[in-house]
């Protein structure tokens, strides 16, 4: 919206107000003023942008209907557990092998076993999702509830079957994505 705004009214702000006053309205909301990749820090509000991870590689975001609060999730989070893993290292790794290549534990969320913790139901969710021929990676998103699958199931009917039409749960194909400076992001 904040881009929409700007763009309506002839671009009065440069990309680095809006990225400023989005990390103000919430977090992981400068996320949405990048070119599609980029390495966010603190809350998400602070973004470094990267060059694009490849276009066109196929994610499927599973989303339950259930919530789960932010606040609840950390106070559930073991401090003593925390990923001592170098994100600069992880991202270094992202960038130079993609999202397929990069390896299982590139893949760290401190809060997703505390999530799991205060709704096990979406810890067998992930358990679940993680036997689907075809997907490369299975990760919850932030402190949840989607899950993020990296790769496309082997078989899609039977996926959609079991996934797509089980009650209060909801699938999402899609893939990357990113997008030329100036410009938003255009259909392929």
């Amino acid at each position: 919206a904040m881009w929409g705004a700007n763009e309506l009214l002839g671009n009065p702000a440069s990309l680095e107000e809006l990225v400023e006053w989005s990390g103000a309205l919430g977090s992981d909301i400068t996320f949405f003023l990048s070119e599609g990749t980029a390495y966010c820090t603190g809350r998400g509000e602070i973004m470094t942008p990267v060059d694009p991870l490849l276009d066109g590689t196929k994610v499927c975001i599973v989303k339950p209907d259930i919530g789960l609060s932010t606040p609840e999730v950390f106070r559930a989070l073991d401090y003593e557990q925390l990923s001592a893993v170098d994100p600069e290292e992880l991202l270094e790794r992202f960038m130079s092998k993609g999202a397929v290549d990069a390896g299982k534990d590139a893949y760290v969320n401190d809060l997703e076993q505390p999530a799991f913790d205060c709704l096990p139901e979406l810890g067998k969710l992930k358990e679940e999702l993680k036997g689907v021929e075809g997907f490369d990676h299975v990760m919850m998103s932030g402190s949840g509830t989607s899950i993020f699958c990296i790769g496309e199931p082997n078989d899609w009917d039977g996926f959609m079957s079991q996934f797509s039409e089980r009650e209060g749960v909801n699938v999402f194909p899609a893939e990357f994505t990113s997008r030329k400076e100036g410009i938003w992001f255009q259909p392929n």
